[in-house]
């Protein structure tokens, strides 16, 4: 049975403490996998996966991002920093690989990104290359160069003119507000999540997943999408390092799949030896939470063994 437990560890932003959680298997640690959640939500949401893994001897751990969950101590939510957002977000998920690889020492590590958390998992693979023996990405995508250089702008001129503390309508909009476009008549304003309407509106009443994001993050998300789509940037990235995509073929997320193609496609040129993709025929944007989950675990678990 997986024990459960909390930590923190400080931030490289010099002042929060990123909240941490953990599940431990009962016996030896045959690996670790480490989350990396989305934007607007928390690692809280990942019990049942983790526990899900934890029974079958991985160590699951992640930590609640910048302006997440029980990291926020002074109220900003949705808020990555003044500065340099990304850098600390990805820097912070690299502080918590170099903690658990010290706890658990040789064996293998795995990075399980989904959403916004996909895009830093991106991120780490290109800035630590070689230092995670996988990663799993969920629910990830690229929209087109000129649309995120001018979401850009846009995110950069409000924190200019407002502070990049600043909660934009307009910005938010733009950047998530269509998500659920695609499934009018909507029930609610999170449709585009997952079919199962429990979850949906477990999503809803979450008071960790209420807030609008921050100007500031919109900047710095933009500008991680563009490091990550640069060849050079992409270069970088350790080609032996096995990559698993997975994303429903009905998330806005991923442009309905074409998205995450496209993403295959940067690690294919990029030389990555060991890629594999799925699509889930229906899925929405999170597909551990989706009506066929179980399919999806049993999936994700068979991908981690083959490479344990």
């Amino acid at each position: 049975m997986a024990v459960f437990s909390e930590f923190t560890l400080p931030s490289k932003d010099g002042s929060h403490r990123i909240a941490c959680y953990q599940w431990s298997p009962g016996g030896k640690v045959r690996a670790v996998v480490q989350i990396v959640h989305g934007v607007v939500e928390h690692m809280g949401r990942y019990g049942a996966f983790a526990r899900f893994l934890a029974d079958r001897g991985y160590l699951v751990v992640g930590g609640d991002h910048l302006g997440h969950g029980k990291t926020v101590d002074d109220g900003k939510y949705g808020y990555l920093g003044r500065k340099n957002g990304w850098t600390l977000a990805t820097a912070d998920v690299r502080s918590l690989r170099v903690l658990m690889g010290e706890r658990c020492p040789g064996v293998p590590y795995f990075l399980f990104g989904h959403s916004m958390g996909s895009f830093l998992v991106r991120t780490y693979l290109c800035a630590y290359p070689g230092t995670v023996s996988g990663a799993i990405l969920s629910g990830t995508g690229q929209e087109k160069a000129a649309l995120v250089a001018a979401g850009r702008v846009l995110a950069s001129a409000v924190c200019a003119l407002k502070g990049p503390d600043t909660v934009s309508d307009l910005v938010y909009d733009l950047a998530l507000g269509g998500y659920n476009k695609q499934f009018r008549p909507n029930r609610t304003s999170a449709d585009w999540i997952s079919r199962d309407e429990a979850v949906v509106d477990s999503y809803l009443a979450d008071p960790f997943c209420t807030f609008k994001p921050t100007a500031g993050l919109f900047r710095d998300m933009m500008e991680g999408l563009q490091y990550i789509s640069d060849r050079k940037n992409l270069a970088m990235m350790d080609p032996r390092t096995p990559v698993y995509l997975f994303s429903g073929d009905n998330d806005p997320v991923g442009a309905n799949g074409k998205g995450v193609e496209k993403v295959y496609g940067y690690f294919k040129a990029a030389g990555t030896k060991d890629l594999t993709m799925k699509l889930y025929p229906g899925g929405r944007h999170e597909m551990l939470n989706e009506i066929n989950r179980d399919e999806v675990c049993a999936d994700v678990l068979a991908w981690l063994e083959a490479h344990v």
